[in-house]
């Protein structure tokens, strides 16, 4: 007996949390108080730091560096160039790494992409990394620009791209935050929520079209 056709003609992955394990909150933070040092200030307040580091938009980066009299551009490029050296680090040194199960994405039979929040740079580095590559037909992470922000998702920026990439009229979006499920549905794509263990208690407003544990159930709904 023939195996069923995939349900999909494409699947997208997320990257942190979903391929490779999340940054930790501790690495974040201190890559934004290092953007700040580097800027000149010393003792930014928590409060701007945990905004930095938690879906920070133009406008609040714009009154965090108001605050501080800092040009936002030049703030911003110095907390991307800290957030990626304190990323590459982590996977350098073993204390970050990809998930075990992310060999069946070699088992889909569709092809895939990935569109991340992260740094371009960082996604590259990730699939080079680890040699990924080859499961990958395209991949997209946002530019170190402060315009890249209004361009993250839940817009539906990178995940169109990444689309056109691959010709793909049917698609699922795998990822493990809210933001990820709204993407996909302003996308028009079905979703898949995974409950890794940094999300298992995640509760959202916008439910997923399918809720996995891991990437070997993905593949299951891709050919069910």
């Amino acid at each position: 007996m023939a195996p069923p056709e995939p349900t999909y003609d494409a699947v997208l992955f997320d990257n942190d949390g979903v391929l490779v394990e999340p940054p930790s909150a501790d690495t974040q933070s201190e890559a934004a108080r290092a953007a700040f040092r580097a800027a000149g200030v010393d003792d930014p307040s928590r409060q701007h730091v945990d905004a930095i580091v938690s879906g920070v938009t133009p406008a609040v980066l714009d009154e965090i560096c108001t605050a501080y009299d800092l040009d936002a551009e030049t703030f911003w490029e110095a907390r991307e160039r800290h957030d990626e050296e304190s990323q590459l680090d982590a996977f350098r040194d073993g204390t970050r790494g990809c998930y075990d199960d992310i060999t069946a994405i070699a088992d889909l039979p569709v092809d895939c992409g990935v569109v991340s929040n992260n740094h371009h740079s960082t996604v590259e580095f990730i699939l080079t990394f680890f040699e990924l590559e080859a499961l990958f037909e395209t991949h997209y992470g946002r530019e170190m620009t402060v315009e890249s922000l209004r361009l993250k998702k839940p817009n539906t920026h990178y995940l169109e791209r990444a689309l056109a990439d691959l010709g793909a009229e049917s698609a699922l979006y795998v990822g493990d935050s809210e933001s990820d499920i709204v993407a996909a549905e302003r996308a028009g794509l079905d979703s898949v929520f995974v409950r890794r263990a940094h999300c298992r208690d995640v509760a959202f407003e916008t439910s997923p079209t399918y809720e996995v544990e891991d990437l070997h159930d993905v593949v299951a709904r891709i050919c069910s």
